[in-house]
């Protein structure tokens, strides 16, 4: 069985800086087509962010703020 790469794939991303480049220089786009591609691109972002920090999550659940 072979492995599946960790990451963010770069085709992905390269796509999706493409895609937010073109839409944001094109003078008839939508307000909602412009925000959906910015929607796209803050969610790899955020994925970005989930896949450096290997203990991002692991602290749900946990009560830090114990009332004493």
């Amino acid at each position: 069985m072979s492995k599946k790469a960790k990451g963010i794939n770069p085709e992905l991303e390269n796509a999706i800086n493409k895609m937010m480049k073109e839409i944001m220089a094109y003078n008839t786009a939508t307000t909602t087509e412009k925000m959906r591609v910015i929607d796209r691109a803050l969610k790899l972002e955020q994925l970005k962010m989930k896949d450096a920090d290997s203990e991002w999550g692991s602290g749900f659940g946990l009560d830090d703020d114990d009332d004493k």
